[in-house]
């Protein structure tokens, strides 16, 4: 990961280029379940791609500003009494479900819903769905 920030900050642009856009495609491509080739198009844009990958990749080279890996995962008990939802892609191969199941496992009181026919992108109808029917609770359950 810090040899491909090193690249995603070179002095020479072709490199910095060529690196911040194999990046912002990748995960374009990949972030739903059937490729939709206008997401994927904006990844392509030179500027798009280098402050996608750049931003990205920096909180990866960090680690995402937490104090160990597992961090969130460690204190999700303070999460106990506060109600939510895990809405999680069949097929997202960004954020693997793995993820999502030992969240919910660490925060039993979030519900888990998993999208059988999603990926990683939150425009994904099922996706969509699940996020809306969960606002929706939570909307009717405060009034």
């Amino acid at each position: 990961m810090k040899a491909y920030y090193r690249r995603l900050k070179s002095p020479d642009r072709k490199i910095r280029m060529a690196a911040a856009r194999a990046w912002s495609i990748w995960e374009g491509a990949t972030s739903y379940l059937r490729p939709n080739l206008d997401y994927i198009a904006q990844f392509n844009d030179a500027s798009y791609a280098a402050a996608f990958a750049r931003i990205e990749c920096h909180y990866f080279v960090n680690g995402g500003f937490f104090d160990s890996d597992a961090q969130l995962l460690e204190n999700a008990h303070q999460l106990h009494k506060i109600p939510g939802t895990i809405v999680q892609g069949r097929y997202d191969v960004v954020c693997p479900m793995r993820s999502a199941w030992d969240l919910h496992r660490a925060w039993p009181q979030a519900e888990l819903r998993i999208v059988p026919d999603a990926g990683h992108s939150a425009f994904e109808t099922g996706t969509i769905h699940e996020l809306v029917s969960a606002t929706d609770r939570y909307a009717t359950s405060r009034s």
